[in-house]
């Protein structure tokens, strides 16, 4: 079974601004806003949910396919992918557009002043996966560009690909019809709690009925751990209180890494959750979603010490 993540590839730049931005603020101006923001500081993270994904598996002893599209900046970026252990082959690059951009300026009071660029993500529908995919792999579909995603799904179906729906924040761009197309016939679908209750209000499914559609219905709940669901079972995943928290960005990203290793090895669903648990929590104790590091044989003696001995964790 070969790994085949397909998603955002991204760069985060992360301003801070010493002052407050009210304070600049003209209540009587607001239709004439002119402002430019000298900044202490800027950083540039690698980011995007395909890329998180992937490089936590790597880390997790994989070799994950990356799937997406990316921009005439990318060399430096998939250099680093691929001294990691991920393979870039499937990544369209396009020459006369940048890598996907989100844009953050932070003031002193947490308030956020944010641009995300879509760049060479547009051009993801170009990303088929008929070159690189059997049907003895495990995909995933995780937050891209809209009608990339549809396309992705469909040629899962059409391939027979074993696929894991995650629409994440593109639940919002979607409509109810348009959602129902694409988790149609899914292996799996996982959202976060607030996503879970905008997909069903949207959808005007409920739960059951969801299962009848999906094999897994899996929901994240941030510090409450995870909660997986099938048309038998219910798993209540706990979460790894993580040693220090620094940066929530990507959590999620890792959460699905350690569940596909899991399933990739075979387990129950409750070691694949826990996998996913503690993947996410290496991830919060490092700033950014690609600046945590670990060797194998760590990552499964915290995994033992977390949780307790299991012989399936020994087979990692």
């Amino acid at each position: 079974m070969k790994l085949i993540i397909t998603g955002s590839i991204a760069y985060d730049y992360l301003m801070t601004f010493p002052g407050r931005f009210r304070d600049h603020i003209l209540p009587g101006k607001l239709d004439h806003i002119s402002l430019s923001f000298l900044v202490d500081s800027m950083k540039r993270q690698q980011g995007g949910t395909a890329a998180n994904i992937a490089y936590s598996l790597a880390l997790l002893g994989e070799t994950p396919l990356l799937v997406g599209a990316a921009g005439q900046d990318f060399s430096s970026y998939g250099e680093f992918l691929e001294i990691n252990g991920v393979d870039t082959r499937g990544v369209h690059v396009v020459s006369d557009a940048f890598t996907a951009s989100f844009f953050a300026n932070t003031d002193s009071e947490g308030n956020q002043i944010c641009s995300f660029y879509t760049g060479a993500m547009k051009y993801a529908k170009k990303c088929s996966l008929q070159s690189f995919a059997v049907p003895s792999d495990l995909v995933i579909i995780a937050p891209n560009d809209p009608e990339a995603m549809i396309m992705l799904a469909d040629e899962c179906r059409n391939m027979k690909l074993f696929f894991i729906c995650d629409p994440g924040q593109q639940i919002a761009r979607f409509d109810g019809e348009t959602l129902l197309k694409l988790t149609d016939r899914a292996n799996i679908l996982i959202l976060n709690e607030y996503e879970k209750d905008l997909f069903f209000k949207k959808t005007g499914l409920n739960e059951s009925r969801l299962l009848s559609i999906v094999e897994v219905f899996i929901v994240t709940l941030g510090e409450k751990g995870a909660l997986i669901r099938t048309s038998e079972c219910s798993y209540d995943i706990p979460a790894v209180k993580p040693d220090v928290i620094l940066d929530p960005t990507g959590v999620g990203d890792a959460f699905r890494a350690g569940l596909m290793k899991g399933i990739l090895k075979g387990f129950p669903w409750d070691i694949s959750g826990r996998l996913g648990s503690l993947a996410a929590a290496y991830v919060l104790e490092t700033e950014g979603p690609q600046s945590h590091h670990y060797h194998l044989d760590e990552f499964k003696n915290r995994f033992v010490k977390v949780f307790g001995e299991s012989g399936a964790i020994r087979k990692l």
